[in-house]
């Protein structure tokens, strides 16, 4: 069960009625969000999926991509149907809880498998699907959208480094993201971004408005954030404006209001 902040008073030092933890300190809350501070650089960002939820911005920066990885892919897979048509990548995608892709085509690739840390009859260790299915070209760079309704904490935080640093771009949706609030998630939250962070940069943050924000001692959090990352081998840091909303940004509930990123989180 997720705790609901909104209500508590600003510096109020108390344990949750829900998790026997004390909250973070505003600090350590900050800690963890200055890792995603989004840069500019050189990429124009396009727009990939459909219109509202499913589709994600990502550098334009494909040519040369191997594969797309999609773990959590529910009924749109309008994301990987343009990898797939515009980019001529192939997709391999993986959700137990449908029993296939949710659209057909030559390129994509489908496990009805949850991905986890373990293997098992619902679920299949990342790191051996992504090695697997990459065996034949074990060098190339990859694409990573993943939308996993908050199972990528455990994936992230046991993925090896140099696993994720075969992704050239990675879009990953948080999920949770509130929980920043209490002590012991703000510290493996941080741990999380740190190691996302090491090899590549943010370029683009979103909060799904189907989530809502949490709030606590001035600082306000997305429920649920979208964000975009890019291997830092592949940026050249710019002095370019940073927008958010970006002009291509849309919302994911067509009947909920905007939310825009917090002002502290850029």
């Amino acid at each position: 069960m997720i705790v609901d902040f909104t209500n508590l008073v600003q510096g109020q030092k108390q344990k949750s009625k829900i998790f026997a933890e004390p909250l973070a300190s505003p600090d350590q809350v900050l800690a963890a969000i200055v890792l995603l501070k989004p840069v500019a650089t050189q990429h124009e960002l396009i727009r990939l999926g459909s219109d509202g939820d499913g589709g994600y911005l990502v550098p334009d920066d494909l040519d040369g991509v191997t594969a797309c990885f999609s773990p959590g892919v529910f009924d749109n897979a309008s994301f990987e149907l343009d990898v797939a048509t515009r980019y001529h990548i192939p997709c391999h995608m993986a959700d137990h809880s449908v029993d296939q892709a949710p659209l057909a085509h030559d390129l994509f690739d489908f496990d009805k498998k949850f991905v986890g840390t373990t293997t098992s009859d619902d679920f299949m260790d990342f790191s051996d699907w992504v090695g697997e299915k990459t065996r034949d070209n074990p060098a190339g760079d990859l694409l990573l959208q993943m939308d996993i309704e908050g199972g990528e904490w455990d994936v992230l935080i046991n993925a090896d480094e140099a696993l994720l640093k075969r992704f050239r771009t990675m879009v990953i949706e948080f999920h949770g993201l509130n929980r920043l609030f209490a002590a012991g998630f703000a510290n493996l939250y941080r741990s999380v971004f740190s190691k996302l962070t090491k090899h590549h940069y943010v370029l683009h943050a979103h909060p799904n408005n189907a989530g809502g924000m949490g709030r606590y001692a001035g600082i306000a959090v997305p429920r649920v954030l979208e964000v975009t990352l890019h291997r830092k081998d592949r940026c050249q840091l710019t002095r370019g404006d940073l927008n958010f909303p970006h002009r291509l940004d849309q919302k994911n509930n067509r009947r909920a209001r905007a939310i825009d990123l917090p002002k502290m989180w850029y």
